[in-house]
């Protein structure tokens, strides 16, 4: 297994829809098994295919021991929506709180064309939306509202954002160089984590705040 490049706000791919899975084959085990190494050595609950640089309709989670994945998602989700902190390991370094519903419905099938259905509330509904919304390209804070939204775009135009983002990304290569050799995914153009505190009011506290997928990037 290898730990895969993760893609930073800024990166086309992560505005790009991503594609039905077709071909279920030894590779895209692979990078489901890939996916859920890197998830795990960053710290992270959930990680979307876009966001290691493959544009097909793949997510993983792992969330105090529940682990899955799924192919070709189809999310349900109920209508009155929860405020919880929110980041993301493509957008380092900040958390908002972010409108989610708090009942999800997710259906598709993992990497063997086997059906997989999970009804999800909190963290887990959660995290179901966030990587969703990456296979869509579509960010987190793409979904902020008011004065989040507001302190989130100027955050994101901040040299201390971008000297952030350079900085985690040093780290995470760093990171694999010591795992592993660049794999098949990294050559071809090599995602979430839910944030377990609330967002702050200020932007330094967003940007100390917890992110959705890294430990290492402030949860």
């Amino acid at each position: 297994m290898s730990i895969l490049r993760i893609r930073t706000i800024g990166d086309p791919v992560l505005r790009t829809p991503a594609q039905e899975v077709t071909q279920f084959d030894d590779a895209l085990a692979a990078l489901v098994r890939d996916m859920l190494e890197t998830m795990y050595a960053v710290g992270g609950v959930g990680l979307a295919a876009p966001q290691v640089g493959v544009g097909l309709r793949v997510f993983t989670w792992g969330i105090d021991g529940d682990e899955g994945h799924v192919i070709n998602p189809q999310l349900s989700m109920g209508e009155e929506p929860q405020e919880g902190g929110e980041g993301c390991l493509s957008v380092p370094g900040l958390s908002y709180e972010t409108p989610r519903a708090a009942h999800a419905v997710l259906t598709g099938v993992d990497c063997h064309g086997e059906p997989v259905h999970r009804e999800a509330t909190g963290l887990l509904a959660r995290c179901f939306q966030h990587e969703n919304d990456h296979l869509g390209g579509m960010l987190y804070v793409d979904r902020l509202v008011g004065d989040e939204r507001k302190d989130a775009m100027r955050q994101l135009r901040a040299q201390s954002f971008t000297d952030t983002t350079a900085r985690v990304t040093r780290e995470r290569e760093a990171q694999r160089a010591g795992h592993s050799t660049p794999d098949a995914h990294d050559a071809a153009g090599s995602a979430f984590g839910a944030a377990r505190t609330s967002g702050a009011a200020s932007g330094a506290a967003h940007t100390a705040g917890s992110a959705f997928g890294a430990a290492g990037d402030a949860r």
